[in-house]
């Protein structure tokens, strides 16, 4: 492939990625949530059992200070809350709230609604071979909000 291919390819993927982390947001704010794209990365993380702010920014590849102060704004928003850590006392566990776990429904409606736009261009059997070639090459992340 020569550059000018990949570069083109590259710039498709983060035109897709970059428009269905909108269309998700676009979604979740229909549905009567406020938030931002970051939300949805750090739900990611949180769901289903919590992690503390250290475990939260290496996820989302942000500094202790910059998750911190994402806990803080989730938690004022009533997303998330604060809560003992069942194993190591100095540590606080974030976990989502039920209003966070609404949010994450809502998130999963939108991405629904996103990947119907796409089968009605490409149709199923193209998307289906879309999401499992991507698969291939990505198969584990890393889910981050890096553009």
């Amino acid at each position: 492939m020569q550059n000018s291919e990949a570069l083109a390819l590259t710039a498709a993927l983060l035109a897709a990625a970059g428009d269905l982390t909108q269309r998700i947001n676009d979604g979740v704010r229909a549905r009567g949530f406020e938030g931002r794209p970051a939300y949805g990365f750090a739900f990611a993380r949180l769901a289903p059992d919590g992690a503390t702010v250290t475990e939260l920014a290496a996820h989302l590849g942000v500094t202790k200070q910059a998750a911190s102060q994402l806990v803080d704004e989730l938690v004022r928003k009533g997303y998330a809350e604060r809560r003992a850590h069942p194993v190591d006392a100095r540590a606080r566990l974030v976990v989502l709230t039920e209003r966070g776990w609404k949010c994450t429904r809502a998130a999963e409606e939108a991405a629904a609604d996103a990947v119907r736009a796409w089968v009605e261009v490409l149709g199923e059997g193209e998307v289906r071979a879309l999401r499992d070639r991507l698969a291939r090459i990505a198969p584990y992340g890393p889910l981050r909000p890096i553009w």
